[in-house]
């Protein structure tokens, strides 16, 4: 696929992204970004990122071309700074401090294009007593608050894999960073710094609960509170055959349908009830127990009784309502989802498959404006796979 800039099709189309490769957040904001229709280069060291890997399968690289550039060598920092000079965007992920160490600081980038928006994706912030640090995912989650409340085990917090800290409170927020001040910047002329933290995201997600401590009426413990299977009507429940039902009938005229397509309307207890509650939970499980999974999702889904099957992501493309609005799709040779939101009028579409450390260097430097790239590449600064 040759690369020609201004082909992306959704509300960005126009926008131009320089990513400076990393991990997990980094990457999948500069998806949703190209998802959305900028224009990004992937810049990555030669080889790749160690635990990333490479390929049409790493489906967070998707959309954008790849060009492998030695960091350590003054041209290809040089290169990246005549990137950064037609670019309205630049995204690194890595620890505090490092891309000023290379001269592609904020100040080195901001003084090529003042209008530069330069992202800083982290777990722990830019400054703080843990910036230079290590960590992950739930480490980062185990600080705010979050990750004390989650699961429904009252012996130990249970993490959702790196969804919660990463992609929810971590490229999620750097997004509507970029997307905040690059409206700014469209009105003032200037660039900025966003220092996305994993650790302000995640806290910030967490603002309901954060409500919920202040009005009193939350307990910190697990399985305790309205959300957290707390109670009988909110919670999931195993069928017949090993499978698993959820369960969030919250709203009074929810539960009484619930109620009556369980067929235990007659017989359960007052839900407000707290002396019931086990036994409410109690004919809810025993109830379930008898059918399968399918015969529980031919009773509820559709319904207002807040109930629905839970399904592995291998089957989820096949579920009627995501089959219906194609929200995961088959695009080179994987399965993966379609990207979102959805917009009237500028539809957003896949670009590129994923592709290795430096499958696109020689085209992609070259139609971002980059002269000599052959003579680049036989220095040495940059690696054509």
């Amino acid at each position: 696929m040759s690369i020609e800039l201004g082909q992306g099709t959704g509300p960005l189309r126009g926008v131009k992204v320089v990513e400076i490769a990393g991990i997990g957040p980094g990457p999948h904001a500069c998806m949703i970004l190209a998802d959305l229709g900028a224009d990004v280069i992937r810049v990555e060291r030669p080889g790749g990122q160690a635990l990333a890997g490479g390929g049409s399968h790493m489906l967070l690289n998707r959309g954008r071309p790849s060009v492998a550039l030695d960091l350590k060598h003054p041209r290809a920092v040089e290169t990246v700074l005549e990137l950064v000079e037609g670019a309205d965007v630049l995204v690194e992920g890595m620890r505090p401090g490092v891309t000023e160490r290379l001269g592609l600081g904020p100040d080195d980038c901001l003084a090529r294009n003042p209008r530069l928006v330069y992202g800083r994706m982290t777990g722990w912030g830019q400054d703080g007593p843990f910036a230079q640090s290590a960590g992950h995912d739930m480490n980062y989650i185990a600080i705010t608050g979050t990750l004390f409340g989650l699961g429904q085990d009252k012996s130990r917090p249970h993490f959702p894999a790196n969804l919660v800290g990463d992609f929810g409170g971590g490229s999620t927020y750097l997004v509507i960073g970029i997307l905040a001040a690059l409206l700014e910047a469209r009105l003032s002329g200037r660039g900025q710094v966003v220092d996305a933290a994993i650790v302000d995201g995640t806290a910030h997600l967490n603002t309901m609960t954060a409500a919920f401590l202040a009005s009193g009426g939350y307990h910190e413990e697990r399985a305790a509170n309205l959300l957290d299977g707390g109670v009988p009507y909110y919670d999931i429940y195993e069928t017949s055959d090993g499978r698993h039902m959820s369960v969030g009938a919250l709203e009074p005229q929810f539960y009484d349908e619930f109620l009556r397509l369980l067929g235990i309307a007659d017989t359960a207890p007052d839900r407000y009830d707290a002396a019931q509650a086990e036994a409410l939970r109690a004919l809810i499980t025993t109830t379930f127990a008898q059918r399968t999974q399918a015969e529980w999702v031919a009773v509820f889904e559709g319904t207002d009784a807040c109930v629905a099957g839970i399904i592995p992501l291998s089957e989820a493309a096949e579920h009627p309502h995501l089959k219906a609005r194609g929200t995961l799709v088959q695009h080179d040779g994987h399965l993966q989802p379609a990207p979102a939101p959805r917009f009237s009028r500028t539809g957003a579409t896949i670009g590129r498959a994923a592709e290795s450390a430096g499958d696109s260097t020689r085209e992609a430097l070259t139609a971002w404006g980059i002269a000599d790239v052959d003579e680049l590449i036989g220095s040495g600064a940059a690696v054509q796979a």
